[in-house]
């Protein structure tokens, strides 16, 4: 054999109890499962790994990632190589950037700057979804890729930036961008309702596209377009809308925020039962922690953001439309800031994309303004003019126990909405799933590390249709981690969030070392996965 992992407490994926083995790989596949007590002859190889002590898992999958750039920009990838995932899903909260021409590129990166840095420093020598998932298989990356079609980036291809129902034309060549996107190996579609221009889009046009995902055996995943104020609301429309189209569901970041839901985490999951029960194919993924993380021009109202990124600096530059935004963001409730009249003192400023303004990074928009001595609109006005639009923010809205709550439920998976760009990432992006199994599972015992191992593996690999990843089986590929029960724990924090985990010694992607004693390896054994036909 190529590697056997001896002794070690198998976590199989399925939920089940642990159990003591030696487990042989060979070609990239798990190939002997030697429980103990089980037969006095044990598998050799080339080389041995002494588990004792250690957990072994099933690849830890992340269900909703914003790696899009990053994977070009640093194969390595060590953010989440050292967490244990050895897949991710991008193409999230619909904007990415692909299909797409080169119109609708530029606008794009311009839009999603705050996610992904402008760009400047990547080729973009692709413009299909296939040509997409060709380019990181032909450079090589860390980890597996899957991706979503974004229903934003396929509005603006088709008609623009405007807030107005599409034609029947438009809808026909949405309808067409997403079939070719899933003939060319997508797993489904993504929407970002509270993001321009996908916001803009009515629920005929949403199923319309969500029955075309439906023949090819995907799923639709919206950022849905509101997580405060009617929230509920929000969420019934997703299982409505997708039982309409016969259409699986999958709720990103599916979390209850703002003053107005704390403690209404049950309602949500009521909700979902009751669809669950009637036959409805839905899943989750959440991230384990309160605060949120997205950009501030996502705070705006969506009439402000008609046109494109220029068009909101040229609104946000005029007096009388700028007070206009202002009244609606701190006063009505914009629906960008999901209806709910925005608290400043909530909002802290996580990355710029203009060093000169990195004195802005760590402090809320009502520090930055007490320190000026102006109204926080004045500072907010400002900073999204001279960052063009670029920064992003921790929004820190949520509650802890609707977090425990929903992460309980029996379709939830892991999803850590990791933004990797700015002077200070949400910590998330490097701590997700050590913070699962660490604070979570071993701390709180919120759920049993049995439990926990199956959220984030084998239930994010049926959803995505995977007929061999997800599991500790024979036959099975060898997409594993190594971890310390005990000692594994998220690294990272809202102080230092780009520190490494602890407790995840050995990862490897088919078969091969990803991470060794704790170490990133050269090894870039990632490709893309696409849809099964």
């Amino acid at each position: 054999m190529d590697l056997v992992i001896r002794d070690a407490r198998v976590i199989d994926g399925s939920g089940a109890d642990s159990y003591r083995a030696d487990v042989a790989v060979d070609g990239g596949r798990i190939v002997t499962i030697a429980r103990e007590g089980e037969g006095d002859e044990r598998p050799s190889g080339a080389r041995v790994i002494d588990a004792d002590g250690l957990a072994l898992s099933p690849g830890f999958i992340d269900m909703h990632a914003h790696s899009d750039l990053a994977l070009l920009r640093d194969p390595g990838h060590e953010a989440k190589a050292a967490q244990g995932v050895t897949l991710e899903v991008l193409g999230q909260d619909g904007l990415s950037y692909a299909p797409v021409d080169d119109r609708t590129l530029a606008q794009v990166r311009k839009t999603i700057t705050g996610w992904n840095g402008d760009g400047g420093d990547i080729d973009f020598d692709w413009r299909t979804v296939g040509e997409y998932l060709d380019r990181l298989d032909r450079q090589g990356i860390a980890v597996n890729a899957a991706y979503l079609i974004p229903q934003g980036t396929v509005r603006m291809y088709a008609m623009g930036w405007d807030d107005r129902p599409a034609t029947a034309d438009e809808i026909l060549r949405m309808k067409q961008l997403v079939a070719e996107g899933m003939e060319q190996g997508a797993v489904g579609m993504s929407s970002g309702l509270t993001y321009t221009p996908g916001m803009y889009a009515d629920d005929a046009e949403l199923t319309e596209l969500c029955r075309v995902v439906a023949s090819y055996d995907g799923y639709y995943c919206p950022h849905h377009r509101s997580y405060g104020a009617g929230a509920i609301q929000a969420y019934e429309e997703m299982v409505t809308l997708t039982r309409t189209a016969g259409c699986a569901l999958h709720l990103a970041h599916a979390t209850m925020n703002f003053s107005v839901n704390e403690g209404k985490a049950p309602e949500l999951l009521t909700l979902l039962d009751r669809a669950l029960d009637a036959g409805s194919d839905i899943s989750l993924d959440t991230y384990p922690y309160t605060p949120g993380c997205t950009t501030l021009v996502a705070m705006l109202p969506s009439w402000a953001s008609e046109g494109g990124p220029d068009s909101i600096l040229t609104r946000l530059r005029d007096d009388a439309t700028a007070e206009k935004i202002r009244q609606v963001m701190e006063v009505e409730g914009a629906d960008g800031c999901h209806g709910v009249p925005i608290e400043w003192d909530t909002i802290e400023i996580s990355g710029v994309s203009d060093p000169g303004l990195a004195g802005c990074v760590g402090k809320t928009i009502a520090q930055s303004a007490a320190e000026r001595g102006e109204e926080p609109w004045v500072t907010a006005r400002r900073l999204l003019i001279n960052d063009r639009l670029g920064s992003t923010i921790l929004q820190h809205v949520g509650h802890e126990d609707n977090v425990r709550q929903i992460m309980r439920h029996r379709v939830h998976t892991g999803g850590s909405d990791g933004i990797l760009q700015g002077y200070k990432p949400h910590p998330r992006a490097y701590g997700t799933f050590p913070q699962f199994l660490g604070k979570y599972a071993r701390d709180l015992g919120v759920l049993s590390l049995e439990e926990t191992v199956a959220h984030l593996t084998s239930r994010p690999a049926a959803r995505l249709r995977l007929p061999d990843r997800g599991l500790v089986r024979e036959g099975y590929r060898a997409d594993l981690v190594l971890f310390d029960p005990e000692t594994v724990a998220a690294g990272s924090t809202f102080e230092a969030p780009r520190t490494l985990p602890v407790g995840i010694p050995y990862v490897l992607i088919d078969g091969r070392f990803v991470m060794d004693d704790g170490k990133r390896t050269d090894v870039l054994a990632g490709k893309s996965v696409r849809r099964q036909a």
